[in-house]
């Protein structure tokens, strides 16, 4: 379950989409090396190397090691009850295709969708995993109150935001200013729904050490987490709302296309003008 705010391009709008796998997914990527500060951790990516590819069913995790995809599983037809649809709707059911759940064409979510706190409730009837319920509670749509947000070497990054409710919420950030030429390193932080956050200028100033690409963006989630268990492992039901947030760097111009650049400078393959 998801928000995504309004921008100067599309209306504020809320999204629900569900998938039930036999096993977690492996990630391409182990980032290491932490280095932690308050809520905060930097760390740097490392790709193992497989000698033997894995092939398009598997990920090489670690050296010379594969792990497969999970699949996606059937849980049979899913009630949802407390969301508030535009036609008014008690309750729907969602039905798989491919086993990705959504509602059906006919159902349109509100937005918000919910009440901050109010209860909202996943029936799945059961299928290749067994029957199961889990209950989670609307948050608040995420609203940052820092606008103007410029790294610099030396200085944090501070952060605001209309909190929520006490103890309903978590806030995640994640700061990756290099991924449009290929992540050097990225910090994230996990904090409590307080309405303010510092990235320290310790850490900042060691990311922006590592390098930097064009776009940069500092993406910030408030998120709900329910999970419940079944025979096979759990089963969480995440309610987020999401916010990408452009950052300024002191030096970096941004660019899809050398026209973007200034006078005698060419846009790189990272999108910066150089």
């Amino acid at each position: 379950m998801k928000l995504s705010p309004a921008s100067a391009s599309a209306e504020a709008s809320a999204n629900v989409v569900g998938k039930v796998y036999d096993g977690p997914t492996p990630a391409a990527i182990v980032w290491e090396n932490p280095r932690v500060d308050g809520a905060c951790v930097l760390t740097t990516p490392r790709a193992p190397f497989c000698s033997t590819p894995c092939g398009g069913s598997s990920v090489c995790i670690e050296d010379d090691t594969c792990l497969p995809y999970p699949t996606s599983r059937g849980v049979g037809p899913v009630t949802v009850t407390g969301l508030k649809t535009t036609t008014g709707e008690a309750s729907f059911i969602m039905t798989a295709i491919a086993n990705t759940y959504q509602p059906s064409a006919s159902v349109t979510l509100a937005f918000p969708p919910f009440a901050e706190g109010e209860p909202l409730t996943f029936a799945a009837a059961g299928d290749y995993f067994p029957a199961f319920s889990l209950t989670n509670y609307g948050i608040l749509p995420l609203a940052l109150s820092s606008t103007e947000l410029t790294l610099k070497s030396g200085q944090p990054l501070n952060l605001s935001w209309l909190k929520g409710a006490s103890g309903i919420a978590t806030v995640h950030v994640k700061l990756d200013i290099s991924h449009h030429g290929g992540s050097k390193g990225q910090i994230e932080c996990d904090a409590s729904d307080s309405g303010a956050l510092s990235i320290s200028a310790a850490l900042l100033t060691q990311l922006l050490g590592l390098g930097v690409a064009g776009f940069p963006t500092v993406i910030v989630t408030r998120q709900a987490v329910a999970s419940t268990a079944i025979a096979a492992g759990r089963v969480e039901l995440v309610v987020s709302s999401v916010v990408e947030h452009a950052v300024s760097i002191d030096g970096l111009t941004s660019c899809t296309a050398t026209e973007d650049c200034p006078s005698g400078q060419v846009c790189q393959s990272d999108l910066t003008c150089k």
